[in-house]
């Protein structure tokens, strides 16, 4: 799958970079607070979600369900995004980007990776060296808005500081030799604002105050009809 972005550095001019994706993998629970972590394995356990086999988990999502379009089309009312931070190399630079993990919440009660494949990833087309925002890098904000009842509402927000960082992650998956080329991954999210619950309007933003910049993508969803 091949991604565009523009890449937006603090001390050169804007570059268009584009990368062929063949394999994306979406880190699931992935906060830095373990005790918060297991209470809400046991919450989703209530609602009879399956326990994770390990933490963190690595979900393997085919390269075909990534998109950077406006639009993506979900069977059933019952999908929802989440916003996440999407790191990636290119030329031997490792880059931040956006994504969202959309996921069908009816089918995660029975299979979390199933419910995460069965949906597209949408992904931002601007990017970030993480060179320019690592060292304040737990000061990055995570936002996203759904729309409900024809009002903007405010969905996720949180600082990177309650999420492992990206290195870690990395080792987590791929080992000592860090992100092979090709790879995309996203890196945890934030708890939702008043609870999980689907929408067909998803807008994220990672907002870096230091420097003073955000990255943002927003897309709608065509709901297509559950037929048996």
């Amino acid at each position: 799958m091949k991604l565009f972005f523009d890449l937006i550095s603090a001390r050169t001019a804007t570059q268009s970079v584009a990368l062929d994706i063949n394999q994306c993998i979406v880190a699931g629970w992935a906060g830095r607070d373990l005790a918060a972590i297991e209470h809400h394995i046991e919450e989703l356990a209530a609602l009879g979600v399956p326990r994770p086999s390990a933490v963190p988990l690595y979900y393997r999502i085919a390269a075909n369900q990534i998109s950077q379009d406006g639009e993506l089309q979900a069977v059933g009312p019952h999908s929802s995004g989440e916003a996440e931070v999407f790191v990636f190399t290119h030329e031997g630079r490792l880059l931040v980007s956006l994504a969202s993990d959309h996921t069908d919440r009816k089918l995660e009660s029975t299979s979390v990776a199933l419910s995460k494949q069965l949906c597209v990833k949408p992904v931002a087309r601007a990017a970030w060296l993480f060179d320019e925002v690592a060292p304040h890098w737990d000061s990055l904000i995570l936002r996203s808005w759904i729309e409900e009842d024809g009002q903007r509402v405010l969905y996720q927000e949180g600082a990177l500081a309650s999420l492992r960082p990206p290195a870690e992650l990395i080792e987590g998956c791929f080992g000592a030799d860090g992100m092979p080329a090709g790879a995309g991954m996203t890196c945890g999210t934030m708890a939702a604002i008043g609870g999980i619950r689907p929408s067909t309007s998803f807008e994220m933003e990672l907002f870096d105050p230091v420097l003073g910049r955000s990255i943002r993508h927003a897309y709608r969803v065509e709901v297509l009809p559950e037929v048996a």
